[in-house]
Formats: structure tokens, C-alpha cells, sequence
């Protein structure tokens, strides 16, 4: 099983050439890049200065394995807030691909297991455009896992009218937000997984996901103390089977990247050095 490993660069809370110094010392073969704000917001970018920022990325030896376009709120289920939403989103692909990247992660808020309430119809409708959009640039937009089981999850996506809708694999928020097997997840989604991140979680109370992720939405999250219900560890030690899950996306035959993610801790750099270091352990 050989896999590429990933970084996202803004876990290291380092200015743009020093993250990517700090990548590929690390052993990194490509990084994701944040792009919904600050400086690689596409509304902020000129062309020199994305020519700027890919020189800067070749010059370490990496490549961007993919853009975070994750807006936040309620993702894509207010009708209201779609349109700026799908325009924002539309732009972040264009930018994917000026960096030689076809992948744009995002949330688009909890899929409900109703099909017929007017929240499935939204999303619906803001992801078939997403969907024709990325499909006619050879793009993606990839959903990230966790808010709702894997079935539903592929449900939805089998629903749509086009594949530029897929999957970023994030094994860890389904076991600490739904409970999922993220092995059984692998097979359910394996014909959408395109990116997937490295990260491990422990649940420690079961809630209701649209609870968890009203709050994300709404900025009150402080009050919910996340810590009596999740708890991030270091790969290896929290409950996600690696050995199961990397066999699961070896059996459906997916090649790209692990790209890991350190939301919590200290000291990030040692944080990612032991989590490449324990992905290609389990590669050997």
C-alpha cells in the first residue's frame, strides 16, 4: 500500500514559505491549502501573485493535493446564503486549478434522512450546479465526511445529476461525530473518494451530528464545550482501525493522498513529524 502523504499547511500556523519549508523537511509530498480567506482567498489574488505562490510551492518540491473551500454557517442548506456560496465556490475551483490541483474540500452541512424535506431539496439544487460546474473543468468538490452516516451520504451523491460532487474521507469524524465505521464507509463511498484526510478522534459522548454542527454555524460552539464529547489523539491512539482503513482504500483501489490534519496541540511540527512518520510505518 503506497499512498502520498499530505499536509494542511495552516495546521502549522506558519507564514506561506515558511509552511512549505516546513512541509517538505517534514517529508510531505503535497500540501492543502486554506482558501476561503487572508491570502489565498481568490478574491485577493492576483495572477502574479499566484504565480508567486505555485513558484514557491515547486521551489520545495511539493504539490497542492487540494483547496479547503469550506464557508461555513450552515454550509449549503440555506437558500438564502447559497448564492454567494456557490459563486465564492465556483471561484476557489478556477483557483484549484491555476495551482495544477483538481480537488476543492468543503461542508456543505448535515444531509437529512428525510429525501423529501425542503433541506435535501436545497442542497440538492446547490450541489447539482457544483457538480456541473467542476464536472465540465475535470474538478471536484469533495464532501467531506461526517455529519451524516456514509449510506446516507452516498444516497445523496447517487442523487445528483453529475460526479464533480465526491468525497474527502475524514475516517476520524466518523467515528467522533456519528459513531460510523470508517472501514465499512471506504466500501459504501468508493466511488466517490478522491482526497481524504489523517486525523484520529475519540468519541466520548454520542449526540445528536446537527447539534455539533449548529453550533460550528452558529459560533456557540464555545459553549458547548467540545471536550466532554471529543477528544483529538495522536494517529495511532485514538479509535480509528489504520490497518483496516488503509487495506479498505488499498481494496478499492485508491492511490492519492493521506493528508493529515492536527486541529489541536501545542506544538504542530511535532504533532505532523509523528503522524508521517506512523503513515509510512503502516506502508512499509
Amino acid at each position: 500500500m503506497q499512498y502520498r502523504i499530505g499536509i494542511i499547511a495552516d495546521c502549522l500556523r506558519l507564514p506561506f514559505k515558511e509552511s512549505m519549508e516546513a512541509c517538505a523537511k517534514l517529508g510531505a509530498d503535497g500540501v492543502q491549502l486554506y482558501a476561503v480567506e487572508g491570502e489565498m482567498d481568490p478574491d485577493n489574488l492576483s495572477s502574479a501573485q499566484i504565480a508567486e505562490k505555485r513558484s514557491i510551492i515547486r521551489e520545495f518540491g511539493l504539490e497542492v493535493s487540494a483547496l479547503c473551500g469550506d464557508l461555513g454557517g450552515h454550509g449549503f442548506t440555506r437558500r438564502e446564503d447559497n448564492r454567494w456560496k456557490i459563486e465564492k465556490s465556483k471561484k476557489i475551483v478556477e483557483l484549484a486549478l491555476e495551482f495544477g490541483c483538481r480537488v476543492v474540500t468543503t461542508h456543505i452541512g448535515v444531509v437529512p434522512e428525510d429525501t423529501g424535506s425542503e433541506t435535501y431539496q436545497i442542497l440538492q439544487e446547490a450541489c447539482n450546479e457544483l457538480a456541473e460546474f467542476a464536472h465540465e473543468r475535470g474538478a471536484y468538490f469533495a464532501i467531506e465526511t461526517g455529519p451524516e452516516p456514509a449510506d446516507r451520504l452516498k444516497k445523496f451523491l447517487d442523487s445528483l445529476s453529475s460526479k464533480g460532487v465526491a468525497v474527502n474521507f475524514d475516517p476520524a469524524n466518523l467515528v467522533m461525530v456519528t459513531d460510523d465505521d470508517p472501514v465499512k464507509g471506504v466500501y459504501t463511498l468508493r466511488d466517490y473518494i478522491v482526497h481524504t484526510h489523517a486525523k484520529d478522534w475519540i468519541m466520548l459522548k454520542k449526540t445528536d451530528p446537527k447539534v455539533i454542527y449548529d453550533f460550528f454555524a452558529e459560533g456557540g460552539i464555545g459553549d458547548l464545550r467540545l471536550s466532554d464529547y471529543f477528544l483529538e489523539t495522536p494517529l495511532g491512539e485514538g479509535k480509528v482501525d489504520f490497518d483496516r482503513y488503509l487495506q479498505a482504500l488499498a481494496d478499492i483501489g485508491y492511490g492519492g493522498y493521506l493528508t493529515i490534519e492536527r486541529e489541536v496541540g501545542a506544538n504542530p511540527m511535532e504533532d505532523i513529524s509523528h503522524a508521517i512518520r506512523f503513515l509510512k510505518s503502516k506502508m512499509n
